[in-house]
């Protein structure tokens, strides 16, 4: 029996350091906000061809 509350023990330590470190994540943590820009090309843009039109080639 000691050996079981031992390790239960341990295990609830370990869940709290852990709990304890995302906690101190979300409130000391400011995160770093920039802007994203892709860049597509226009045939990607273009709708799909209808069905039975041919496909346009793709460019080398």
């Amino acid at each position: 029996m000691p050996t079981l509350v031992r390790l239960l023990t341990t295990l609830v330590f370990l869940c709290g350091v852990v709990l304890a470190a995302m906690a101190a994540l979300v409130f000391f943590v400011e995160p770093a906000q920039h802007p994203v820009e892709i860049t597509l090309p226009l045939d990607q843009l273009q709708p799909p061809p209808a069905p039975g039109e041919p496909i346009a080639p793709l460019r080398p």
